[in-house]
């Protein structure tokens, strides 16, 4: 402080025509002490002195600097309303870098841990970064049993971090039961966190303590390096204006200590044991002793910025621009009626840089902006322990938050040689989402597995996602994948046979018309209606063609089409046997006497005509069905989750129902009246072919209506063009086979004779 102090008297630009000067108390490590010496100076009762004949009374007390305990300093700082250091927000910084979200906390029994525990828990839960597993007050004292509560909760904790703001004499009582207590029950693989209180305590660096506290990480104040000050230190000469009866100074004491001598008048005795006298021109350049050493200054660079603070505050209060200031009608202050508010005005603003380096400026709480150096300890094989730097944290007005650790260069006390594992529950993969455990903290957690046609693609998701409508979760469910579409493939095998047997069918009915047409003029041909038979053929290769717009992913145009191809041409199919079936007996009836007349009804133009209107009526029916209620494509979700079955969409179930009702009555009508011909003459035993034809076709459908209802997607036209190739084929082997067999195998019962005989029975 008097240094600082010093250089700002002697420095022409900051305080020009001002001269600072300081008093110094000592609180004698006493809360009390401090208290009332703060309350002195604020008060203006302190010791009146005069500095010059100019100068005579109490000197105004722009400030007062604490000392480096923050028990006393948060005590007088709480009725002062001084800034605290915000050395909380360091310790959750390096947790956050390690992923340390489960921790112990340890505080003394005072203001300090107190403070502490409050500002470090209120922290923590606003930048979400971790939960205490345990908060516990060491006690003062050597209370054993206390502290051996404090260890067995540590021991039954899964926490792997204590962070411990506590004093160097906390942390020896409760180290001495910790090593106790590892003789009885383990109580090792703890990595400690060490506020600035104990950091540096070398009590603790024994090999009593080391096997358990190797590694510490802790926080220090920020290390920095003053210019100049050694030299004035140097300077330090004792005042021999003291002596035994007025009681010695501090620099006495000091000088007498350092160079091991009394001032006169010495002790009784002192001369004639051989002790010396002090001369105060003793050199302290030929001395080796702590005082010297400014290679680790802390508390002393805290001071230093501290005063440097108000006296850059002081300094922009009188360098007053009217207006901007806290006093009324736009004044300025003046140092005969400074109040301490006036200056805090300006001390919020103040922002200056060290010759360290270092940014001194306060936020909006008038926190300091903090600067803190990490430590760890480095227990060495030769027993010793040193204290290196691995890091800082620190905070700026234009940067933020910076936290620089060099993991490599720490020294972790676990076999592995690597970071603990300090977490309450493991971190939730991708797929699951965290599900919070009762009464328990919000670190606490179970990993649920995302529900069914969720998604979670992040660590420690809250909650799961649904997936777009085509897309579904792959097995893992931390993504969504394009749902397998499903549909009546040409490329799988199913489709592949029924195409195949589409087009086997497509062939054959080709093949028997090539036959028919080549022997159109041998009897079995002429005896069978050729007009109807070629027709017959016709709708038969429809038939067997339609059957292949089933086949292959659902569009508009196929499922319009599918069922009006299919309806036709079977209604084609069926009216050109049942006018068949019809022929056969009015045939009959026109061989009988006076039956003539009944081949009148039955002639060709009548047979075409027929063929024609029935297969209009079905035309009719498809075309009121597509306009009323057209058949759609569509992506149906419901039979599989993680699938996508294309299908047609009737549309309309009754035009459906009336189409496949029109070609069932056709086709019964057919059978009934192909049945009352079966026991004709041979001459016309087509009529029990044709009543067989039927008896498949039937068969055929009434087990196609309950297999399509229950069969899900694909399958359901795989049944419907089964039923299509099965009927067919049904039709054209049972209808054309035994001609055909005739005209190839048997010619010679392809005959006139042959035929009004029994020749086509087999």
């Amino acid at each position: 402080m008097a240094f600082a102090i010093d250089e700002i008297n002697r420095n022409s630009n900051l305080l020009p025509n001002v001269t600072l000067g300081y008093s110094l108390y000592d609180n004698c490590a006493s809360v009390g002490i401090g208290f009332r010496a703060a309350l002195s100076l604020v008060s203006g009762q302190e010791e009146q002195f005069m500095l010059d004949e100019t100068c005579v009374g109490t000197p105004p007390v722009v400030g007062i600097v604490g000392d480096s305990s923050s028990t006393r300093s948060i005590a007088i700082s709480s009725v002062l309303g001084l800034y605290r250091v915000p050395m909380v927000r360091a310790m959750i910084q390096i947790l956050k870098h390690f992923g340390w979200t489960w921790v112990g906390l340890l505080i003394s029994d005072d203001d300090y841990g107190f403070h502490a525990a409050r500002a470090f828990q209120s922290d923590l839960a606003q930048s979400g970064g971790g939960c205490l597993s345990y908060l516990k007050v060491l006690p003062w004292g050597n209370d054993q049993d206390e502290f051996r509560r404090v260890v067995d909760v540590m021991k039954k904790s899964t926490a792997r971090v204590v962070i411990v703001f506590a004093h160097e004499s906390h942390m020896i009582n409760l180290m001495e039961e910790v090593s106790f207590e590892v003789v009885r029950q383990n109580v090792t693989g703890l990595q400690w966190m060490a506020s600035e209180a104990w950091t540096a305590a070398t009590a603790l660096h024994t090999p009593h303590f080391m096997p358990y506290l190797a590694g510490t990480l802790g926080i220090a104040i920020r290390r920095g390096e003053i210019p100049g000050l050694r030299e004035f230190l140097l300077q330090t000469h004792p005042d021999l204006r003291y002596n035994n009866s007025y009681g010695n100074s501090v620099i006495n004491q000091f000088w007498e200590y350092t160079f091991q001598c009394k001032f006169a008048p010495p002790p009784i005795g002192w001369v004639d044991a051989g002790g010396a006298l002090c001369t105060g021109q003793e050199d302290l350049k030929h001395v080796e002793i702590d005082f010297l050493d400014i290679s680790n200054l802390r508390s002393e660079y805290n001071v230093y910025k501290a005063v440097y603070a108000l006296a850059y505050a002081l300094d922009d209060m009188l360098r007053c621009v009217p207006g901007r200031g806290p006093f009324r009608g736009h004044s300025c202050g003046n140092l005969k009626e400074l109040e301490p508010w006036q200056l805090v005005y300006y001390l919020d603003k103040v922002n200056f840089n060290t010759s360290f380096g270092d940014q001194v400026t306060f936020d909006e709480n008038g926190d300091v902006l903090p600067i803190y150096d990490i430590m760890n300890w480095l227990w060495l094989p030769d027993g010793t322990t040193i204290l290196q730097n691995v890091g800082e944290v620190k905070e700026s007005a234009f940067k933020g938050e910076e936290t620089t650790i060099d993991a490599d260069k720490i020294s972790w006390n676990f076999e592995s040689k690597k970071p603990p594992r300090s977490v309450c529950s493991e971190s939730c993969p991708p797929g699951t989402r965290m599900a919070r455990k009762k009464g328990e903290p919000v670190c606490c957690f179970d990993c649920i597995p995302c529900s069914e046609g969720k998604i979670s693609n992040v660590t420690d998701s809250l909650e799961c996602t649904s997936c777009p409508e085509d897309f579904w979760p792959r097995l893992q469910r931390d993504h969504c994948v394009p749902k397998k579409t499903e549909f009546l493939s040409y490329h799988e095998p199913l489709g592949i046979g029924l195409t195949a047997a589409a087009l086997l069918g497509t062939c054959i009915c080709a093949v028997v018309f090539s036959i028919f047409i080549y022997h159109r003029r041998t009897p079995i041909v002429r005896a069978n209606n050729s007009e109807l038979s070629f027709q017959l053929l016709l709708s038969l290769k429809l038939c067997f063609m339609c059957s292949l717009l089933f086949i292959g992913r659902p569009r508009l145009w196929t499922c319009q089409l599918r069922h009006a191809a299919f309806g036709i041409s079977f209604v084609l199919c069926i009216s050109c046997i049942l006018v068949k079936t019809m022929v056969v007996l009015a045939v009959f009836k026109a061989s009988k006497p006076g039956g003539g007349a009944s081949l009148k009804w039955f002639g060709a133009m009548q047979q075409r005509g027929t063929v024609m209107v029935l297969t209009s009526v079905q035309a009719a029916i498809c075309t009121a069905w597509i306009v009323s209620a057209s058949p759609v494509p569509h992506k149906n979700t419901q039979y599989h989750n993680d699938k996508i079955v294309y299908e047609c969409v009737v549309g309309s179930t009754v035009g459906f129902a009336v189409l496949l009702g029109y070609i069932g009555s056709l086709a019964i009508l057919s059978f009934l009246i192909a049945f009352i011909a079966r026991n004709l003459p041979d001459s016309f035993n087509e009529a029990k072919l044709i009543t067989f034809s039927m008896l498949i076709f039937c068969a055929v459908w009434v087990a196609f209506v309950p297999a399509y209802v229950s069969s899900p997607g694909k399958y359901a036209d795989a049944v419907e063009v089964f039923a299509i190739l099965a009927s067919s084929f049904g039709l054209l082997v049972a209808l054309f086979g035994p001609k055909c067999y005739i005209i190839l195998l048997r010619p010679e019962r392809n005959t006139k004779k042959a035929i009004m005989g029994r020749g086509i029975e087999t």
